[in-house]
């Protein structure tokens, strides 16, 4: 058992990560190394360097991925999984790891500061300290140039793992700076099989978590893990399948935000909750007892950073539904244009099927581009409500289409 067993669909990456873990406790090459490559191909597949990127779609696994290269290095064994180290990397407190995962729709320019100027002590324990930024496509180009300075002139010893969705969500000088890994979308059975051995579900249920995800490692555990997660799910569907007046899209929408949001809150609270009880326990507070006036701004500290991430999680389970909406709509068009690929709602093929049927590419298309146009519009900050309400309207008109058909 290695920091590598829990990766699934992404072997080439695991390689190239595995073999510069290697050389560099072997003393191949420096973590202080200047390459400048942007591609796996550019650099000997075993070489080490000071910086990396590691880019993939939404779910593919792109910190689970740095943090098992974060424990290769900072562990003695490479990567063994079971020793301090690598305990303490899983659960985010190593001494040599610096991590920064925004809960922020952006990242700031101080908490960038911040972990550039930490970044500049030599490790405690291990070899390497190690800085990982999750969503490094989040800062803005005045942050970005802070950190640049830092990839610039490299501290001994330390490392830097950026993660991000594309090469192209990073300044060009960023990406010039940086070894680039470039992860795939995993395939369903590789995410079934992954759900299967962690979660302890059988393969059916596995397989329907994995395709409903589209692949999504994240997504496919809570789907096979959680009823509710299940049921939000199935509801969202059958909503946009019955819409059929513009009454029903403005109750449809409030629907769908309210599902929004008992998505979000399920997410967060359960996260709250072990995040309060990490924090009491590391300032020595028993449960059950009040919180000490000297510590209580601690606390409070955490309890602003847990209210901006149930903002961002209620931005993400809007844009969870709107996804699970477009996967639907891609379902019915593949049934119309008798594409014959696998489809994604298989549980509820035969509604795909006669919702093809009753109407046709055109009206389904239009669909898709008002969900598009709905994702567009909230993330430029039009009111989620007003968004979904005009994407209905258009669902509804394809929807009545096909009433009158049938």
């Amino acid at each position: 058992m290695t920091v590598w067993n829990d990766l699934t669909g992404q072997d080439a990456a695991i390689e190239v990560f595995r073999a510069a873990a290697e050389s560099a406790a072997a003393g191949r090459s420096g973590a202080t190394s200047t390459s400048t490559s942007t591609s796996t191909s550019a650099s000997p597949a075993d070489s080490m360097t000071h910086a990396w990127l590691i880019t993939g779609p939404p779910g593919s696994g792109r910190s689970n991925l740095g943090y098992a290269f974060a424990s290769a290095l900072l562990c003695p064994n490479g990567g063994c999984g079971v020793c301090p180290d690598c305990r303490q990397v899983a659960s985010r407190t190593h001494p040599d790891l610096s991590i920064l995962a925004t809960e922020r729709v952006v990242i700031t320019i101080d908490e960038v500061r911040k972990l550039v100027s930490s970044s500049q002590f030599s490790p405690s324990v291990s070899r390497y300290r190690v800085v990982v930024i999750e969503d490094a496509d989040r800062m803005a180009e005045r942050t970005s140039n802070v950190l640049l300075k830092a990839l610039e002139e490299p501290p001994e010893r330390t490392v830097w793992i950026l993660c991000a969705p594309s090469e192209a969500d990073l300044l060009p000088t960023i990406r010039s700076r940086v070894r680039s890994v470039r992860l795939r979308v995993p395939g369903t059975e590789d995410v079934a099989s992954l759900v299967m051995r962690r979660d302890g579900v059988d393969h059916e249920l596995a397989l329907q978590a994995a395709r409903e995800s589209q692949s999504h490692i994240g997504m496919a555990h809570r789907l096979a893990t959680n009823d509710e997660a299940r049921r939000r799910r199935a509801e969202t569907l059958d909503l946009a399948l019955q819409v059929v007046t513009v009454g029903d899209a403005v109750r449809g929408a409030a629907r769908l935000l309210e599902l929004a949001g008992a998505d979000a809150q399920a997410i967060t609270e359960e996260r709250d909750a072990e995040e309060r009880a990490a924090a009491l326990r590391s300032l020595g507070v028993e449960p059950g007892q009040p919180v000490p006036p000297a510590l209580r701004g601690q606390m409070k500290a955490l309890e602003d950073d847990q209210k901006r991430r149930a903002t961002r999680s209620l931005r993400d389970g809007i844009d969870r539904i709107l996804t699970d909406l477009l996967s639907l709509y891609r379902d019915v068009v593949i049934v119309q244009l008798g594409a014959g690929l696998e489809l994604v709602n298989e549980a509820i093929a035969e509604r795909v099927r006669k919702a093809a049927a009753d109407n046709d590419p055109t009206s389904t298309l239009a669909a898709m581009d008002a969900i598009t146009d709905a994702r567009r519009r909230i993330a430029a900050n039009v009111a989620p409500a007003l968004a979904l309400e005009a994407m209905l309207v258009t669902v509804a008109e394809s929807n009545r289409q096909a009433a009158r058909k049938g």
